[in-house]
């Protein structure tokens, strides 16, 4: 049997899972997301006045998108059509554009709710847009991904965002203890073992009550539920962890500034969510290997140093060994003292350069293989530091009309302070030289 609706259900369906049996039959039921359905809400008075524009229902897992839908489809007098981006084909999407756009016509509206509609690539959502444009359809998406980039921008833009947020352990207490009143067995449960089972779900409320039913399944009538009837009736829950999605760069994101911020048990907390969700190693490893040069940099020269044997380390051992490998360079780094001065001196570096790129080389410093070249002058007046006292000999290396620039400026921490000696150096050198020749030009 064909399945064209995400909320149709089969003839021959007998048992219908806790998570649909207990599901929201009113929008003020709906447990965790107040702010998105108070009564003066956009979306509460879309539903209370059955007059809708296209929107985007953003959220974690369980947090009530699919339920959202449906209370629309229970209550609207519009045609409504649901499908899954995952399992629908473009050419039914196309078929059912044709419909609304006849039905259209005779001033009848067509809502279509998408569930993952982040599944459908460019050209498959590129389909929706003529017919929002239109007013034909009014389309209603349900992704677990960031719009921003999941959603085209110009279909985005077209729509509102209505976001979901992730059920506190608290809420989803609330819910499953309503749903256990569902479950024809007179079961009990201690509040211990209700958190327990919460805290497991990570703030999915089908997953909380897709477990609660298992362990009720193992249950006989007037049981007390505890703890350890839980961890045996569950497997180890998976990591909530998209490496493709926006969680993916929150965690590496948290990472960074975790070492950044010098909280090396902050950072290690981090890395240890992302290996044991099964993030590539040699991910983290490049980023770790750009920490060492863009938080750290000539503070500490060993950080690179650090970073690119840790990295031939994770080649060679691979997951799980090289957990401790990376532990040991997040906690190098961390420790490590911090300077950006090697990032600001590039970027003000590149600003110059994008603004000052059509100024010739100076003559004196030029490349010169042919005579041509060294009859055009170029490389004459070169002067060779190495034939000078000190391995110095002052000229400018900037362009003949360009200021020179001091781009680099050390930070007062770690080996950039024996840094800011040596080049402190170098400028006694050259504000002495060129007032030497300042003075030997005044004298000719």
């Amino acid at each position: 049997m064909k399945q064209t609706s995400v909320f149709e259900e089969s003839d021959y369906t007998r048992e219908v899972p806790l998570a649909e049996k207990v599901r929201p039959r009113n929008i003020k039921d709906i447990c965790g997301q107040k702010k998105l359905i108070a009564a003066d809400s956009p979306l509460s008075k879309m539903i209370e006045h059955d007059e809708f524009v296209s929107f985007i229902l953003w959220g974690p897992p369980g947090t009530g998108k699919t339920t959202i839908a449906k209370l629309i489809k229970t209550n609207t007098s519009h045609n409504f059509h649901s499908f899954s981006a995952v399992f629908t084909k473009i050419a039914e999407v196309k078929e059912l554009m044709k419909q609304a756009k006849l039905i259209h016509h005779q001033n009848k509206k067509t809502i279509v709710f998408v569930d993952e509609i982040h599944r459908f690539n460019k050209s498959q959502q590129d389909a929706f847009l003529p017919y929002v444009e239109s007013g034909a359809i009014i389309l209603i998406g349900a992704t677990t991904e960031n719009p921003s980039f999941e959603i085209i921008p110009a279909l985005l833009s077209r729509c509102h965002v209505f976001v979901l947020e992730i059920l506190s352990e608290e809420q989803l207490q609330i819910i499953l203890t309503r749903a256990l009143q569902s479950i024809h067995k007179r079961l009990t449960i201690d509040n211990d073992s209700l958190a327990f089972l919460a805290h497991k779900a990570g703030g999915d409320a089908r997953k909380a009550l897709n477990d609660l039913e298992l362990v009720c399944q193992h249950m006989e009538i007037g049981d007390h539920i505890k703890i350890d009837n839980i961890k045996n009736s569950l497997n180890k829950r998976s990591l909530f962890y998209d490496k493709r999605g926006e969680e993916h760069f929150n965690l590496i994101s948290a990472f960074q500034k975790s070492i950044r911020g010098s909280d090396t048990q902050g950072a290690l907390y981090w890395l240890a969510r992302m290996l044991e969700a099964g993030e590539d190693p040699l991910y983290i490893t490049r980023r770790l290997v750009r920490i060492a040069t863009e938080d750290i940099g000539l503070a500490d020269p060993q950080a690179i140093i650090q970073a690119v044997a840790i990295k031939e380390a994770v080649h060679f051992l691979g997951m799980p060994e090289a957990n401790t490998a990376l532990s040991q360079l997040t906690i190098y780094l961390s420790t490590a003292p911090k300077s950006n001065s090697v990032e600001t001196a590039y970027l003000a570096a590149k600003k110059d350069a994008l603004n000052t790129s059509h100024l010739k080389v100076p003559l004196a410093i030029r490349n010169a293989p042919t005579k041509l070249m060294k009859d055009l002058g170029y490389n004459k007046h070169y002067k060779y530091s190495h034939d000078f006292e000190n391995h110095y000999r002052y000229q400018k290396y900037f362009p003949d009309s360009m200021t020179e620039k001091d781009y680099y400026v050390p930070s007062q921490f770690g080996f950039e302070k024996e840094i800011n000696k040596r080049l402190q150096w170098w400028v006694k050198l050259k504000k002495r030289q060129m007032v030497n020749n300042k003075n030997n030009t005044d004298e000719n």
